[in-house]
């Protein structure tokens, strides 16, 4: 057993001799090789690029509106919006319960003074409507009533929080 220590103690101290006289050869040519091809590189430099020279610019528009500032007074436009809102607690009227493109004028009824006009709903029910009345999913108010035509202020939401007022009609025949 002691004879086998020694010969693996044998072999491998022979090992690491090996080992290190390889790593002792002289590394002379692998420097001549570097400084070599150091030398054979020549590298470039791209030339600075020649800039225009700055031309001045004379603003003419001086007068006129400046386009960073709104058109319109963005404060009074948002107390008008803030002022026109729906009227939640104003009891519902039978014809607001249809889209307005879906309800028709069939025509027009005189009672002296007053003039009112002849509405079908989807159901086929005719309704007797006069001005103030409302119709239409969005506070359709009837503003005025001719032969052959109904008008209507809707308010809608501006999608931001707000409410625009717009016009619409329901002509007789509307189908």
């Amino acid at each position: 057993m002691i004879k086998n220590i020694k010969h693996k103690t044998f072999w491998a101290s022979m090992i690491s001799s090996w080992i290190l006289a390889g790593c002792s050869q002289s590394v002379e040519d692998l420097h001549d090789y570097i400084e070599q091809q150091k030398a054979a590189y020549v590298g470039s430099v791209k030339p600075i690029p020649q800039f225009k020279p700055y031309e001045s610019f004379t603003y003419t528009a001086y007068d006129l509106r400046d386009p960073f500032e709104a058109a319109i007074d963005i404060e009074e436009e948002q107390n008008k919006a803030d002022l026109l809102t729906p009227d939640k607690a104003r009891p519902r009227q039978p014809l607001e319960a249809f889209p307005l493109d879906t309800l028709r004028m069939v025509g027009v009824l005189e009672q002296g003074e007053n003039l009112w006009g002849l509405i079908e709903d989807p159901k086929q029910v005719v309704h007797r409507v006069q001005v103030g009345n409302y119709m239409g999913q969005n506070e359709g108010a009837i503003t005025g009533i001719s032969e052959g035509e109904i008008f209507l202020v809707e308010i809608i939401s501006d999608g931001v929080g707000g409410y625009l007022e717009r016009n619409a009609s329901i002509a007789i025949g509307n189908e």
